[in-house]
């Protein structure tokens, strides 16, 4: 009976089966529209091959995607071999690329075997090859939603912790101003600083999402940037005294209306500018003088630089999703096929929590 039985799962490996995929098409410049994607389906074999260029590689079954700000799309046909590039820019014609929760099917890596759950950076398809392993991480803890790895316990939640823990230094009792703060990222931001006992405000683009920051995420203040007809006006009135620890998500008009409104060795944090993506010319920033004035320190960063850390933050997070002492908002769309909607949604404001795709249960 055992030898019948690794035949019949031989012959199921061997299997050619539908492999529906999400491409980006030729070129992709400002705001992403869903007509600049389109869906595929391929064949696949359910066996990593034994080709030499698949040597440590693992077959995955993608579980939950996430829908990310940075996820722009095409960059003149080409994507660049850096891990930074390649979740930013996807090849034409090509499955899009992105953070993602997902089961190992097959594996040829000694590190990964089939069953184990792991994130990382793979593909929007059923199915995908991972040739490069470094980016991906088993899940251990399992009490928790798997989906929160794609938001929370993964690389947003990461991202969080390393700019604020690390960059920023905070200390208890200091001001913290965070701008799109009702991102995946802002909103665990201001959690963090909530925990350690600090003063916390944050702007957001809805009156909904305003309510959400003070009532579900406990927020001191938020303030809808939209309805201010002068940031520097509205920034003075929460914070009389001025900003230890500004969040930087948008940049622009909002970043020089907060240099003007720093404290003495303040701190600033560069974890996105979303209001500037679009454009070819950046807008220019006029205020850098008060980074001199008030000996303000302002470290952009990126997330790669401290994934070594993955464990120490997991020590901290982790307990305080356990004991409701952190939460956690999630737009959860189901389907592949409705993959390119809940992205786009992302750029429109559209997303009430961090944006995820649901593929497969298991």
């Amino acid at each position: 009976m055992a030898g019948n039985y690794g035949n019949d799962r031989e012959r199921e490996e061997e299997e050619v089966i539908r492999n529906q995929q999400v491409l980006a098409r030729d070129y992709i410049s400002a705001i992403p529209k869903e007509s600049d994607m389109y869906l595929n389906t391929s064949n696949i074999k359910l066996k990593v091959p034994a080709a030499d260029e698949y040597a440590g590689a693992i077959l995955v079954k993608n579980l939950y995607l996430s829908c990310d700000p940075y996820m722009r799309g095409v960059k003149h046909g080409d994507a660049s071999t850096s891990a930074q590039d390649r979740i930013v820019f996807f090849a034409a014609d090509q499955p899009i690329v992105g953070y993602g929760v997902c089961k190992v099917v097959d594996s040829k890596h000694p590190d990964f075997k089939a069953g184990d759950l792991v994130w990382g950076i793979t593909k929007w398809e059923e199915y995908t090859f991972i040739t490069n392993t470094e980016s991906f991480f088993k899940i251990h803890h399992t009490d928790v939603p798997l989906s929160y790895y794609t938001g929370i316990l993964g690389m947003p939640g990461m991202t969080a912790y390393a700019g604020f823990y690390e960059v920023c230094k905070p200390k208890k009792g200091e001001k913290v101003y965070i701008s799109s703060a009702f991102g995946a990222v802002g909103q665990i931001v201001g959690q963090f600083a909530k925990l350690m006992g600090c003063y916390v405000v944050g702007s957001a683009g809805s009156q909904e999402k305003v309510d959400m920051l003070k009532k579900k995420f406990g927020f001191d203040e938020a303030f809808n940037y939209k309805e201010e007809p002068d940031l520097n006006t509205a920034l003075k009135r929460y914070f009389p005294e001025g900003i230890d620890i500004y969040w930087e998500n948008v940049g622009g008009k909002m970043l020089d209306a907060v240099l003007m409104n720093m404290r003495l060795h303040g701190r600033i944090a560069v974890c996105g500018m979303i209001s500037q993506y679009n454009f070819e010319e950046h807008e220019g920033v006029h205020n850098l003088m008060h980074l001199i004035y008030k000996r303000v320190r302002m470290e952009g960063f990126f997330v790669f630089d401290y994934y070594h850390l993955y464990p120490k933050f997991l020590d901290l997070v982790v307990p305080y999703i356990r004991e409701n002492k952190i939460t956690y908002v999630e737009d959860m769309t189901q389907g592949l096929e409705n993959g390119p909607a809940s992205l786009v949604g992302l750029f429109s404001g559209r997303n009430a929590g961090k944006g995820v795709v649901l593929v497969a249960r298991d």
